[in-house]
């Protein structure tokens, strides 16, 4: 199973193509529906895919981590995606997809993976509004496949923080401290959880900002501010002082949102603050060969509050 995972160096070289690979993976046949649906990760968060191997059970965990288990030495909790997303499904998990992201490493269990997916990201669609009650924001981006089957991209970074609740302290915000300055800040990510930490740091920062839920419509708003500042004959970087954008959205990715940004003058002064759970340096490195200026790891508050202070001074 590991040669589906080679050759990622050269997949970083789809950073600002608006391209992603994506391993696509199956939870089981539903009792309810009688279907089996199909759901895919990002390869550049998939650490290897292996056997599920032999679980500690610990007292006292959500009910959708299954337990622990040692890689290599080190202790990964396992996550029973069938659980976590309330499929009721006989099936038995086979694989566990390893990930990492946030700076964690955390195990998936699921019936089985299918192959890698290279598409571009415009043909990943935003969920229907419908869908996106339904399952609360679990499912972040939709895309077709050839035979008809749709391909649903998981939110892992909702799972993490559901599983792990490593986002509820209310003191790492109340910590934030004031900026004492009149700014504004425009933020785009496709994640329910990642958007409303931001929202929850820049009002703790006490921050204006504009939000956007995938660097397509980012783009589209960004163009009609700088439109408008056109016509109005101001600087648009009196208006808006930082863009932060996620690197995972679907249909226009953060590399290339940043590329556009860079390549148009009117954009000159604003600094671009990458801000993605691909924390790893080789996606830092990538997020500057598209010229994004600083680059923060997610659901790190007062590091993101820190270089926002600093580029809003």
């Amino acid at each position: 199973m590991s040669d589906l995972l080679k050759n990622i160096d050269a997949r970083t070289k789809l950073a600002g193509t608006n391209k992603l690979e994506i391993l696509m993976f199956s939870l089981g046949k539903d009792k309810r529906t009688g279907r089996e649906e199909t759901f895919g990760i990002n390869v550049f968060k998939v650490r290897e895919v292996m056997r599920v191997p032999e679980i500690t059970r610990a007292p006292e965990m959500p009910a959708s981590v299954e337990g622990m288990v040692s890689l290599r030495g080190v202790l990964v909790p396992v996550i029973d995606l069938a659980k976590y997303v309330g499929i009721e499904t006989d099936c038995k998990p086979d694989i566990m997809i390893v990930t990492e992201y946030n700076g964690q490493t955390q195990g998936f269990l699921v019936k089985g993976v299918d192959n890698i997916l290279r598409l571009d990201w415009s043909a990943m669609r935003v969920p229907p509004a419908m869908l996106l009650a339904e399952m609360g924001g679990q499912v972040t981006a939709i895309t077709e496949l050839k035979d008809g089957r749709l391909v649903m991209m998981m939110d892992v970074e909702k799972v993490l923080s559901e599983t792990s609740h490593f986002d509820s302290d209310e003191m790492i915000f109340k910590s934030v401290q004031p900026l004492g300055k009149d700014r504004t800040v425009f933020f785009a990510d496709d994640s329910s959880v990642a958007r409303n930490q931001i929202s929850r740091t820049l009002d703790a920062m006490k921050v204006k900002y504009i939000s956007a839920i995938n660097g397509r419509q980012a783009w589209i708003e960004l163009s009609k501010m700088a439109d408008n500042a056109d016509a109005t004959h101001i600087q648009l970087k009196d208006t808006i002082q930082v863009i932060l954008t996620d690197v995972e959205m679907p249909e226009m990715d953060g590399y290339m949102l940043t590329r556009k940004i860079k390549a148009d003058k009117r954009f000159s002064g604003i600094p671009v603050l990458m801000h993605s759970s691909l924390s790893s340096t080789s996606n830092q490195q990538l997020g500057k060969a598209v010229g994004v200026d600083e680059y923060v790891p997610k659901f790190e508050p007062q590091k993101l509050a820190q270089i926002l202070t600093r580029l809003l001074a």
